[in-house]
């Protein structure tokens, strides 16, 4: 049986069970590209992710035997959901391994939809270290492990996407841009345009940080790197599936790494304009956009929301990344001299008067003539940051500037 195949038995399982998100167009963003933007609503499915789809289809499809024995997992929050969910529906025990870092709204959503079928255990920093311990798990006990990505069942599920897409737009498509964090979605939905579409182009999407799919498919086969950025949670993993890899490589006609700040600017630009909350990895496909942005002129444009699962206590965070990015937010070590009025004066001398300072960290040293104070700077314009080096400069402010330093930047604001 084909890949193709297999999706459209998975989206006769999931009948009744997950339903048909809606492919809405965003008004805002097809008068900036001057196209049609449309978006695939996956953050408004059940348990506020796609990742439902792979795993109820792989879970729903195991043996009677299979199921008494119950399930296991890794996820590092959505994947996790969808078993959790899944399990509930179906009655099965599931153990779900997460990584530590897991943002808390994440975890106790995970309680939420399984109840008392499932459990849940928080270990190591990375989805990868939760992974490993869950397949250790699978391995002693003889109990199905519901892998996210790396699974023909579970690309099958997730294939049901493009299915839903091309029923709801019947107009040719030019192009699908599609998150990659293991390459579940990206395998199973190009996989149906391969067969349905085969003129659309489908375009990867990944986080600077964790170019996993970008950096196999250079190298011609499925590669581990060596470290990642996890913000991106959703679709930061240090390798993809072997599956995912040779389905991907075949039917990708272009992977997009978008930096982590752009996706920040993103997620804030859509909860402002279009009232719409996602998580990092759902904002993935419409920060890249402006990358295509010549390309995808006039065109039908398809971009995955893949998920909202967002923890609230990130949003500061967030707004940091995206100031940064944006060359907005600035931060420096300067040698203030030790006398009265001193900092009136930099705040008088040296900024203008949209300009804010958001951090000031002073230690006052009785024996020096001057003190070093780490300060954050937000500007309104990115171009008056030359400028106020200058003055800083002609006043005798000695200074280090931070944003250029990442090791010390790092150690001193975290």
């Amino acid at each position: 049986m084909t890949i193709f195949e297999q999706v459209v038995n998975a989206q006769k399982q999931l009948e009744g069970v997950v339903p048909h998100t809606p492919l809405t167009q965003s008004l805002n963003l097809s008068d900036e590209f001057e196209s049609n933007i449309l978006l695939k609503r996956e953050d408004l499915q059940i348990v506020r992710s796609y990742k439902i789809r792979g795993a109820y289809n792989k879970i729903s499809t195991l043996t009677e035997a299979e199921k008494s024995k119950g399930v296991v997992c890794a996820s590092a929050g959505n994947h996790a959901q969808g078993v959790a969910y899944s399990c509930n529906l179906l009655k099965i025990k599931g153990k779900i391994y997460m990584p530590k870092t897991t943002p808390k709204q994440k975890i106790k959503q995970v309680q939420l939809f399984g109840k008392s079928f499932v459990e849940i255990v928080l270990i190591g920093d990375t989805f990868d270290d939760a992974n490993a311990k869950a397949a250790e798990d699978s391995k002693q006990n003889n109990i199905t492990f519901v892998h996210p990505f790396d699974d023909i069942q579970v690309i099958a599920g997730q294939g049901t996407v493009g299915l839903e897409i091309l029923e709801s737009f019947k107009v040719p498509i030019d192009y699908v841009f599609v998150p990659i964090g293991g390459g579940g979605l990206a395998s199973g939905l190009s996989q149906v345009f391969k067969e349905l579409s085969p003129n659309t182009k489908i375009i990867g999407v990944e986080p600077e940080g964790a170019p996993s799919m970008k950096t196999s498919i250079a190298n011609g086969k499925n590669t581990a790197l060596d470290s990642i950025d996890k913000f991106v949670d959703g679709a930061a993993v240090k390798q993809v599936g072997n599956l995912n890899f040779e389905i991907c490589q075949k039917n990708l006609t272009d992977i997009v790494l978008v930096p982590e700040g752009k996706v920040c600017t993103t997620i804030l630009r859509l909860y402002n304009e279009e009232a719409m909350v996602v998580e990092p990895a759902g904002a993935l496909t419409i920060a890249a956009l402006d990358f295509y942005k010549d390309k995808i002129k006039g065109k039908n444009v398809v971009c995955i929301v893949s998920g909202s699962n967002n923890d609230i206590e990130r949003t500061a965070e967030i707004k940091e990344r995206s100031l940064l990015y944006e060359g907005l937010m600035h931060y420096f070590m300067i040698e203030f001299p030790q006398r009265p009025g001193s900092l009136k004066e930099f705040v008088n001398d040296i900024l203008g008067p949209d300009d804010d300072i958001t951090y000031f960290q002073f230690t006052k040293k009785n024996s020096r003539e001057v003190g070093p104070a780490v300060v954050g700077l937000e500007l309104k314009n990115k171009n008056d940051l030359i400028e106020i080096k200058n003055k800083m400069a002609h006043k005798g402010f000695e200074f280090k500037y931070l944003n250029e330093k990442q090791g010390l930047f790092t150690q001193l604001i975290g």
